[in-house]
């Protein structure tokens, strides 16, 4: 039991590790929105992007409420995953079951680090347009450097910031597309969603859950 546990902590740990060190390095490396860099090729590239809303991309609103309520949805869905990996340890699971909780319990952790600290963490610059959100109701005034040396000012409407407010770091992406004699979707791009390793940690914990149900809970024989 006690090797099991410390597997399952060395999981977590290592994983987090990966996913932030990842996302500091890109945060401090390259700028949102410049050209994709190739990582295994061009099907498979570095973009850098940071995302206000869910995994994969997904947004549920401008709002601060519906940030806020969103970190709130991960703290308690964190809790519960937590609560629940470690009644299936007491109950003597197999540590394959466990490392699968693991990865979603990672993953989910990882993303609410970003919403809750990179934002004190990194200097918010308002100005950026990764931090621009219309419909949130916030203006700000933004001075720019034209050409000649000449500068101009433009109004935006910028995203809520603060603690459980921040954006995810997102950088991986899939650069595939259809055959072009697929009906309805031909040469348009497979999986066009930026993620990271905490989304891949998820996604990887779900799918061996899924596909591995059989095996972590075997039916009693009669």
């Amino acid at each position: 039991m006690k090797k099991q546990f410390s597997i399952v902590i060395i999981t977590i740990i290592g994983l987090l590790l990966i996913d932030q060190v990842i996302k500091i390095w890109i945060k401090t490396s390259f700028i949102q929105g410049e050209i994709p860099t190739p990582l295994l090729g061009d099907w498979f590239q570095l973009h850098y992007i940071e995302n206000p809303g869910m995994a994969f991309g997904t947004t549920f609103g401008s709002l601060m409420w519906h940030k806020l309520a969103l970190s709130i949805f991960r703290i308690i869905a964190i809790t519960g995953i937590g609560y629940y990996m470690w009644t299936e340890y007491k109950k003597g699971v197999k540590t394959e079951y466990l490392i699968a909780i693991s990865l979603i319990f990672t993953g989910a952790i990882g993303n609410l680090i970003d919403s809750a600290l990179y934002d004190f963490i990194f200097t918010f610059d308002p100005c950026n347009f990764y931090n621009q959100m219309e419909g949130s109701g916030n203006f700000v005034t933004c001075t720019h450097l034209g050409p000649h040396g000449t500068s101009y000012t433009s109004i935006h409407e910028v995203r809520n910031h603060g603690f459980l407010l921040g954006s995810v770091v997102d950088m991986f992406q899939f650069n595939v597309t259809w055959p072009s004699w697929v009906p309805w979707v031909g040469e348009s791009q497979i999986f066009p969603a930026i993620w990271n390793f905490a989304d891949a940690c998820i996604t990887c914990g779900v799918g061996m859950i899924l596909l591995r149900n059989k095996n972590y809970f075997p039916k009693e024989k009669t």
